[in-house]
């Protein structure tokens, strides 16, 4: 077979399969989150009062904040699968700052000193630790599922991008559940929950995203 031909069946083959890269993740998120709310719905629930923490300021800006959170690192997921990046998604993590900073302020602003502490550690800091990365496993499996036919230029990255994406969509179910809605609780252990999963998706996608 001529180079010419070769060349032509390898985009023929591949026009036939190719699926856009931004719809891929979300397939994948979407599918792994599935299986993270059957968890969620079997061993955990959403929290009694609900209906009533909808109308607090403090719920209502921790499910801002990793809604933005879960945007910013669909971004940096699509963006470090390529080959090359231009690090537009960067800018995605802005809106995450910035929410986190007003939200960090006016705690501290109208919280009383004394009962910061108490904020911080919350009531389910170890609860918090464990939920996330459960929620995190079928999502980011699903994730370095589909990466594998992209074509990262650091397959690390990539990996601690799906990583960072999974241990958002977890967070944000988990949200509905925790009872901690201060921006000192949410910002600590939120964090520290998913650091576990980026480092995860780092390893496994130096291992599998590799080509």
């Amino acid at each position: 077979m001529k180079t010419e031909q070769l060349v032509a069946s390898l985009v023929a083959d591949r026009a036939q399969t190719y699926v856009p890269l931004g719809r891929a993740v979300v397939r994948a998120v979407a599918l792994g989150a599935l299986v993270s709310l059957a968890i969620f719905a079997f061993e955990f629930g959403p929290r009694v009062d609900l209906a009533a923490a909808f109308a607090t300021w403090r719920f209502d800006l921790k499910l801002l904040l990793v809604l933005a959170a879960l945007v910013a690192a669909s971004g940096a997921c699509i963006a470090l699968a390529r080959p090359l990046s231009s690090g537009t998604w960067r800018r995605g993590v802005v809106p995450v700052v910035l929410i986190a900073a007003a939200g960090l302020a006016s705690e501290l602003l109208l919280a009383p000193p004394g009962s910061w502490a108490t904020r911080l550690v919350g009531s389910n800091a170890l609860v918090c630790l464990t939920a996330i990365p459960i929620f995190a496993l079928a999502p980011l499996a699903a994730l370095l599922l589909a990466l594998r036919r992209a074509a990262p230029a650091s397959p690390a990255l990539a990996g601690a991008a799906s990583g960072a994406l999974a241990a958002a969509a977890a967070a944000t179910l988990y949200a509905f559940h925790c009872f901690d809605d201060s921006p000192l609780f949410v910002l600590t252990w939120y964090s520290l929950a998913a650091i576990p999963v980026i480092l995860v998706g780092a390893a496994l996608g130096h291992r599998l995203l590799r080509w």
